[in-house]
């Protein structure tokens, strides 16, 4: 066959084709008139080759596997060879793994002591000022949210089709943040010091504890990237602006998602509540993964504390 078909039945560029003849990795045929050509065997190595590739294992290197095969074995990879090269290509990518751990452990380091240095919050560990204070702790006597069974449709569906804005000026759509977790804890609002918060807030259960629950995942921050989580986004009903006062505010190393419509509570059917005639999200966190929400938190409580209870699942639950 010629090198066009060859490259279309092993889903390769004739570039590619020429390339991997270049390396000696496969040698066609030559006909009477000097053209090429390509037989299905050669398409079976130059398949393996792009299957090896993507894995990572650089083009010249995949000989040992295209040898075990012209030596009559079954799969590429029952040489011990072959196997040799998986090993060298993995260490390989354990180092790779752990330069880029600890490059994101010294950039997560520097974020949290650049957004404490700017915080108008003190960080963790140094005392709070009395009107920090009314909105890091909890009141005693707090009412415990009761499980009404308003989240239990939400493990296994489809992440909805909506696009949100970030603190950060950006948009992200929920059913296409990839393959990494991503956490989102959705909360009613967090209110600032010195203003005043609905009527009633502190006996509505689940209701207060939103800014010590952002600074617990704050808090956690790295401990929960380093447990699996590719993302954290906090989200409420309240607008960007009010969120980006929040995250300067409180020294939050990720960004806010607002959803003033409460769409993703319309489209998912999120539970919700009035305070003052206005419409809120109750407290519940989402863990979405490849397009689907993978699990649900809800209800929660303590606020506070829940940042410990995702790192606890995520740590039960590696991928």
């Amino acid at each position: 066959m010629k090198i066009s078909e060859a490259a279309r039945q092993a889903g390769v560029t004739t570039k590619a084709v020429r390339y991997y003849e270049s390396l000696g990795l496969i040698t066609p045929e030559r006909l009477a008139n000097g053209y090429r050509d390509y037989t299905e065997d050669d398409v079976r190595l130059v398949r393996e080759i792009r299957t090896l590739h993507h894995l990572g294992i650089p083009v010249e290197r995949t000989r040992p596997f295209l040898d075990c095969l012209a030596a009559g074995s079954l799969h590429a990879d029952d040489c011990p060879s072959s196997l040799a090269t998986y090993r060298e290509a993995i260490d390989e990518l354990t180092e790779r793994i752990e330069a880029l751990s600890a490059r994101r452990a010294t950039l997560i380091t520097n974020l949290n002591a650049a957004a404490h240095r700017g915080s108008r919050v003190v960080p963790p560990g140094k005392a709070a000022g009395p009107a920090d204070k009314d909105y890091l702790t909890l009141p005693a006597n707090l009412p415990a949210p009761e499980d009404d069974g308003a989240a239990d449709h939400l493990p296994g569906t489809k992440a909805p089709r909506i696009t949100l804005p970030t603190t950060a000026g950006r948009a992200i759509r929920l059913d296409a943040l990839g393959p990494r977790r991503t956490v989102i804890y959705v909360y009613p609002l967090t209110g600032r010091p010195g203003t005043d918060l609905p009527e009633g807030w502190n006996t509505i259960p689940g209701a207060r504890g939103c800014t010590p629950e952002s600074c617990g995942f704050r808090d956690h921050f790295q401990e929960l990237l380093e447990a699996g989580a590719g993302r954290v986004y906090g989200l409420s009903s309240q607008d960007s602006d009010y969120q980006s006062e929040v995250v300067e505010r409180l020294g939050l190393p990720f960004d806010m998602l607002s959803d003033p419509t409460l769409s993703l509570a319309d489209t998912h059917g999120l539970p919700t509540f009035e305070a003052d005639g206005t419409r809120l999200f109750k407290r519940l966190t989402l863990v979405i993964r490849d397009g689907v929400i993978e699990h649900a938190f809800y209800p929660i409580f303590p606020p506070n504390e829940h940042a410990q209870q995702v790192l606890a699942w995520l740590r039960e639950n590696p991928l």
